[in-house]
């Protein structure tokens, strides 16, 4: 694993604040030689040194605001920005507000991601919210970590991250592809396919989502009548396109992203596009195509959603961006936000590695608790919470991973936009 199991992460995080032998028992032992009862006194809070940060909580986001998933960028801007409106407004962090500074994270082509993280790392910051592909996350987590520094996305999903070594300083409030992957391969499956071609991007994020969906097909006993990956940066996708016809597939899944726009047109003129055989999108490429001369109609999409959506949630988000027509993402940002602040509230102390240490811890086994200022108060009387997030249980295990996920699955109709049909829920293994 990454980062430690919860007790001993725990020790760690006693040891490294120096607190005092008696602070830094788990909820389920005492502390050897002491008589005082496991949890009787507040982790958080008693017998601490000095804080290590410099008593202001500073979120840095690095989300898309140019490139292929520019479209994901307004609902996370507007998440992380709605968090911080309520935290400030329940009296910030610490008794300061908190400070938020945004980034760009384009999309890696070209790679603008690791001189924006430098800018946000030149202004202190101690958590950066993003980025959301996985791919441009892979790029700077190093820098990100290696600086003491959070690094929180709401929207990577590769599966890449749950092994990943991170200093116990990385996490994600969108699900694992390992999840996605299983999901989705059970609803092709479900829905009678049989001869399933897999075509997707090869990069962190693409080569491990049609990897766990061919094995989950094939696991299904359905078969995979062809498996291809192409370049990340490719603008040509015929070589690709031919062998996938060649397979004479009944099914299509495509992991891609705004290149999407130029494969579907190959796909129609290969006999194999969305009138001939199904196709399924993944949150990659799931957009609005209304530009678009193509028709999709038909064509089926999963993405990361609310597990109990609160039908006031976009509302809020509405009020912060008027213009916002997708809200992808934007209660995972919501919920990476509050998840920091809190875990900052936890530890007394807003330094990064105090944040990571406590990220988990707020997430789980307490008292459940679903606004900051509700959670804060908690906190505050020495009680251990369970934050319940917008969009939906945020309990998480010990690689920084959800331990569940909900998608929606979605279908296009005419005019190129979708609607969600249904949702289907699952634990990770």
């Amino acid at each position: 694993m990454k980062r430690p199991n919860r007790a001993s992460r725990f020790a760690v995080a006693c040891a490294a604040s120096a607190l005092v032998l008696a602070a830094c028992g788990d909820d389920s032992s005492s502390t050897e030689g002491s008589d005082t009862p496991a949890g009787e006194e507040s982790s958080s809070s008693e017998g601490s040194a000095e804080p290590t940060g410099d008593g202001v909580l500073k979120v840095g986001t690095l989300l898309p605001q140019t490139g292929d998933l520019a479209f994901l960028g307004p609902p996370e801007f507007a998440g992380v920005q709605l968090a911080v409106d309520e935290i400030n407004e329940a009296g910030g962090v610490l008794g300061k507000p908190v400070e938020k500074i945004d980034a760009d994270s384009g999309d890696g082509t070209p790679d603008i991601a690791g001189g924006e993280v430098d800018n946000l790392l030149s202004e202190d910051v101690d958590t950066i919210i993003g980025a959301a592909a996985s791919g441009v996350s892979v790029s700077v987590i190093d820098k990100i970590t290696g600086a003491g520094v959070v690094q929180f996305s709401p929207a990577n999903t590769a599966a890449g991250f749950d092994t990943y070594e991170d200093n116990g300083l990385y996490f994600r409030t969108a699900p694992s592809d390992v999840l996605q992957g299983q999901l989705l391969a059970n609803l092709v499956v479900e829905d009678g396919f049989e001869n399933v071609a897999i075509m997707g991007r090869q990069d962190f994020y693409g080569e491990g989502l049609s990897e766990t969906v061919r094995d989950s097909v094939e696991e299904k006993g359905a078969a995979v009548s062809e498996f291809v990956l192409y370049a990340a940066d490719a603008t040509k996708f015929s070589a690709e396109v031919t062998k996938i016809a060649a397979s004479k597939p009944d099914a299509l899944v495509l992991v891609a992203f705004n290149e999407t726009t130029k494969i579907i047109p190959q796909l129609i003129a290969n006999n194999i596009g969305p009138d001939d055989i199904q196709i399924y999108f993944v949150d990659g490429n799931l957009a609005d195509y209304s530009a678009e001369s193509f028709d999709l109609t038909g064509v089926k999409g999963t993405v990361p959603v609310s597990a109990d959506p609160d039908p006031g949630f976009n509302d809020r988000l509405l009020e912060v961006d008027p213009k916002l027509k997708d809200f992808s993402y934007g209660p995972q940002a919501y919920d990476a936000t509050i998840i920091t602040a809190l875990a900052a509230v936890a530890a007394g102390d807003d330094s990064g590695e105090a944040i990571g240490a406590n990220i988990v811890d707020v997430t789980t086994e307490g008292t459940q608790c679903t606004t900051f200022e509700e959670c804060a108060q908690l906190l505050e009387d020495g009680e251990d919470i369970d934050f319940q997030g917008a969009s939906g249980p945020a309990d998480m295990n010990d690689s920084g991973s959800l331990q569940a996920g909900t998608y929606g699955i979605n279908e296009y109709k005419k005019g190129n936009t979708y609607e969600q049909i249904d949702t289907v829920s699952g634990v990770l293994p």
